[in-house]
């Protein structure tokens, strides 16, 4: 039964060649990721996960936005090599942007101070699971995609943009789009020996 699950893992790959097509519509999209941040579970049931979707023009902005501020940033020469990356990025259809909101994160360290510490982790590990759902679905409908950090270089920039609040937490950037070349290379695999312990396994 999980070899399906396990197929759909290995297929997605991490690609830049990208093209601002989309083999699906617009709302497929937006049903993707509704359902992703829907199911995808998390801490306490927390609930900490805001995504904001940027299809096409608006997707565009964001990009205009991140080479605005590494420009202001970056000595000259190099952002030159910097703004090539910056552009294949923009060059896709949308980018979703994975946000952790402080808000409900702090109501949670004062509803369970035991674990006041731990709960900003696991937030870290609950947007890693929307990420790595998000990915994998979108390249089971066709897409290529990347994820990327361009935080906290732009996020107060964005503050205020597509109505993001300044109490969301700027975490990644998966960036999606038509493929058109292969993905970046194919994987290397360290000895999964070397990284899987197994105890008590019956012969």
């Amino acid at each position: 039964m999980a070899d399906k699950y396990l197929a759909d893992i290995q297929s997605r790959r991490t690609c830049y060649s990208l093209e601002a097509k989309s083999p699906v519509s617009d709302a497929r999209i937006v049903e993707i990721a509704r359902e992703v941040i829907k199911h995808t579970p998390s801490s306490f049931n927390c609930q900490s996960t805001r995504l904001v979707v940027l299809l096409q023009d608006e997707h565009v902005k964001f990009w205009e936005i991140a080479k605005q501020c590494f420009k202001a940033t970056l000595p000259e020469d190099t952002y030159v090599d910097y703004e090539k990356k910056l552009c294949q990025r923009q060059g896709g259809y949308g980018t979703i942007l994975l946000f952790e909101d402080l808000d409900v994160i702090r109501r949670y360290q004062a509803q369970f101070p035991r674990f006041m510490w731990h709960l900003p982790q696991f937030s870290e590990h609950n947007n890693a699971m929307q990420a790595f759902n998000l990915w994998t679905a979108l390249a089971l409908e066709g897409f290529g995609c990347n994820l990327q950090h361009v935080n906290p270089v732009v996020d107060q920039r964005i503050v205020g943009q597509w109505n993001i609040s300044p109490q969301w937490s700027l975490k990644a950037q998966l960036v999606f789009g038509t493929p058109t070349g292969a993905p970046v290379s194919e994987k290397s695999f360290a000895p999964t020996e070397d990284r899987l312990f197994i105890h008590g396994m019956s012969s």
